[in-house]
């Protein structure tokens, strides 16, 4: 059916969007008046006419979405991809010329660019760079500052002569002459009877065993009067003492006299039953006891005897000076 031509008298006979284009106008259709199939407005049921449209039905080319219509561009005069391209014109837009039925000059226009590289709005690559490019440079500036505020601090740590805490501690090589908190034991004399100067009928024996001396030597035969052992003691320091005695009794008690540098004591040195031994072995019986002393610094002349008074049945192994009790 040619659109528009063939005369018919009912509009569903005939092409009712002739008129619509430019070859039905030139045939003089004419859209219909009151409405009908396809036509806008509203008509009046009629047995075997389908039901009115209500869509606004409009020329090809006439409604525009946004931006105007663009004629057609045949595929040889496209623009590259990216550039803005022509796009379809309904053919009423076509003159009489070369570019259309009528032989007009073919309407062309161009689109405007669109954004993004395609139809629709793209993803804001731009601004996303430019916040990225923000981020980086908040960061460069906070590293910057925190660099220079610490090297401005080492800069005042020098001027004023502070050390840096990160500096190793530096160990003074100049020993202290501080004396120590800590008093160190002072180292006392010892020394075996037998080899101490005797006296008198005093002599050394190793018969009794149980001695502390070297070899089991020990003193005896001081039972008499002026029997005595003398002792240079060389001490380290002026203080009072303990004079310690070792020495083995037959189970009864004896005593000495006892002189420090010259001056006798006010009360004899005593030589008791300690153990409380009954046995008068003298082997069983080796004991000691102790007596307070005054010395001097350097040395010192300690003499045990046996004068008139005492009771010097009695063996000496060794004297010991010892601390005083308190220091």
């Amino acid at each position: 059916m040619a659109a528009g031509n063939d005369g018919a008298s009912k509009p569903e006979d005939d092409d009712p969007f002739g008129y619509l284009y430019a070859d039905g106008q030139a045939a003089g259709a004419q859209p219909p008046q009151g409405g009908g199939y396809g036509y806008p407005g509203p008509a009046p049921a009629q047995p075997g006419v389908p039901r009115t449209s209500y869509n606004q039905v409009r020329t090809v080319g006439e409604r525009q979405y946004g931006q105007p219509q663009q004629p057609y561009v045949p595929p040889q005069q496209q623009a590259p991809y990216g550039q803005p391209q022509a796009q379809y014109a309904a053919p009423e837009t076509y003159g009489g010329g070369p570019g259309g039925p009528g032989g007009s000059q073919t309407r062309q226009s161009s689109i405007p660019p669109q954004r993004g590289g395609g139809s629709g709005r793209g993803p804001n690559t731009k601004g996303l760079l430019i916040g990225a490019v923000a981020v980086v440079a908040v960061v460069v500036v906070g590293i910057a500052a925190a660099v220079i505020s610490n090297y401005g601090n080492k800069d005042k740590d020098d001027q004023s002569g502070n050390t840096p805490s990160t500096a190793p501690s530096q160990v003074s090589q100049q020993p202290s002459t501080e004396p120590s908190a800590d008093k160190t034991p002072e180292e006392l004399p010892k020394q075996d009877a037998a080899t101490l100067k005797l006296g008198g009928s005093a002599l050394t024996e190793t018969t009794v065993k149980g001695a502390e001396g070297a070899g089991g030597v020990y003193v005896s035969g001081f039972n008499a009067i002026g029997s005595s052992v003398t002792w240079k003691a060389n001490m380290p320091s002026d203080g009072k003492y303990r004079l310690t005695v070792r020495y083995a009794i037959p189970a009864v008690d004896a005593n000495a006299t006892l002189t420090v540098n010259g001056k006798a004591n006010s009360s004899p040195l005593g030589l008791k039953n300690f153990v409380h031994s009954s046995d008068p072995n003298l082997e069983k019986n080796w004991q000691t006891t102790w007596a307070p002393v005054s010395l001097q610094k350097g040395e010192n002349e300690i003499k045990i005897s046996c004068e008139q008074g005492n009771q010097c049945n009695v063996l000496l192994d060794w004297l010991e000076v010892t601390p005083e009790l308190g220091q």
